[in-house]
Formats: structure tokens, C-alpha cells, sequence
């Protein structure tokens, strides 16, 4: 089977495939970045990290990939509004518009009242096809709210439960 079959079956099969919605964030050279995913994961609890995948045509990538710490925020279920302007709709510093935005020690912005957020030093970066992943290593962890985050399967944002 050829690889662009491959790929068009595989997109389908994802859409299964049930994750957290994220928004990465990053401060690079006094400007701020954000943006949607759902590719993230823990790594490993030592030293506790985390990974994320980033495509390397996204405004994101050149501040990560010159080294810039990052943020993980897991987005809870009614921030539609913020999971929309970092996906595309918005520009720039203009994300950081809707939210209560703060920031961390190490001057990532982080999302305050998210689900959780995970503050990253960012260690190492591997590029794979038209995506890199990046390492970090966890430097502080925020939690907030009850358990209800924002997930994405079947192309759309819903959440969990029996309301959903």
C-alpha cells in the first residue's frame, strides 16, 4: 500500500482516538506564542517530562526549536473560545486575548486556570517528517478546577461524562 493511502486511513483511524486538548505556549525574544494540540504525552517520572509534537510549519516552531521553554496547559471543557483563537484564528499576540493568562517563573505564559499546566525546560528536540518533538523536563505543575477537560475525537471538541 502506498503511503498516501496509508496516511488517508490513518487520519481516519485517529479520528478514534480520544485526547486532551492543549494549548503549548512559549516566550521567545520578548514575544509570546500559543498555540492548540492534542499531541502531547508524559515521558517519564525521572526526571519528569513531558513531550510535545509540533508541526515545523507552525509559528510555534521556530521559538521552540532555537530552545525557548515551554508551557503544557490542558484546557477544561467550556474553553472552546481558547482552543479556537490558538488554532488558527487568531495571530500573534492576539491569543492571549481570551483567558486568564499568567506567567511562571521561568516567564512561560500559562493558562491559570487550566485544568493543569505543566511548565517545561526544554531539553532536547528530535525532527521526524514534517513534525519535530520536542523534551521537557517539568519544572513546575499547576492544577485548578475539577476533572472535566476539553477532549477532541471524531473532528470535534466535546468533553467527558454523561452529559457529553
Amino acid at each position: 500500500m502506498d503511503q498516501a493511502s496509508v496516511a488517508g486511513q490513518m487520519r481516519h483511524a485517529l479520528r478514534r482516538l480520544a485526547k486532551a486538548v492543549v494549548v503549548i505556549t512559549t516566550r521567545h525574544e520578548g514575544q509570546r506564542h500559543a498555540m492548540t494540540a492534542t499531541a502531547v504525552s508524559e515521558l517519564c517520572m525521572e526526571p519528569p517530562s513531558m513531550l510535545i509534537c509540533v508541526n515545523k510549519t507552525a509559528s510555534l516552531h521556530p521559538a521552540l526549536q532555537a530552545g525557548a521553554h515551554f508551557a503544557i496547559n490542558i484546557l477544561q471543557s467550556d474553553h472552546g473560545p481558547i482552543a479556537a483563537g490558538c488554532s488558527g484564528k487568531d495571530k500573534g499576540e492576539a491569543r492571549f486575548q481570551v483567558g486568564d493568562w499568567t506567567e511562571s517563573v521561568i516567564g512561560i505564559p500559562r493558562l491559570a486556570n487550566a485544568q493543569a499546566s505543566f511548565v517545561c525546560r526544554n531539553v532536547q528536540q528530535v525532527g521526524f517528517g514534517t513534525h519535530a518533538i520536542f523534551i521537557g523536563e517539568v519544572d513546575q505543575v499547576f492544577v485548578a478546577g475539577t476533572v472535566d477537560p476539553m477532549i477532541y475525537v471524531d473532528g470535534r471538541f466535546t468533553k467527558t461524562g454523561s452529559d457529553a
